[in-house]
């Protein structure tokens, strides 16, 4: 199973964040949801903080660009096999930055790749 961070989870069930992270703890992958409030998508908690996480494999973004820029360092502490970036996240320069990394970048939606298994 492939260890996912989401950044910028919010506890409204209305949110596609809410959604992906019900989603991929019904996959089977472990999550990691890290948004501005805390509260809980079922049992997973929202952290508030920038934890340390290692065997990170996917980091799911649902943040504008504007707000993954003070995000830059902990995106790449987590040392991601790749970033997906939901509509709405999409980041050239994030990308390209990833990238030179070894990162990569996929613009999707976690959603649409959960339901058509190319997650």
């Amino acid at each position: 199973m492939k260890k996912t961070v989401v950044i910028g989870a919010s506890a409204n069930p209305q949110r596609y964040s809410y959604l992906a992270v019900n989603r991929l703890v019904a996959n089977g992958h472990p999550v990691v949801a890290i948004g501005s409030r805390p509260g809980f998508i079922g049992s997973v908690p929202i952290i508030t903080e920038h934890p340390a996480e290692s065997d990170v494999d996917t980091i799911s973004l649902y943040v504008n660009p504007e707000i993954q820029k003070n995000l830059y360092d902990y995106i790449f502490s987590l040392h991601p096999k790749r970033i997906i970036f939901n509509p709405g996240t999409e980041n050239e320069a994030l990308c390209a930055l990833a990238k030179e990394k070894g990162i990569q970048c996929v613009e999707a939606c976690t959603l649409v790749m959960l339901s058509t298994h190319q997650y």
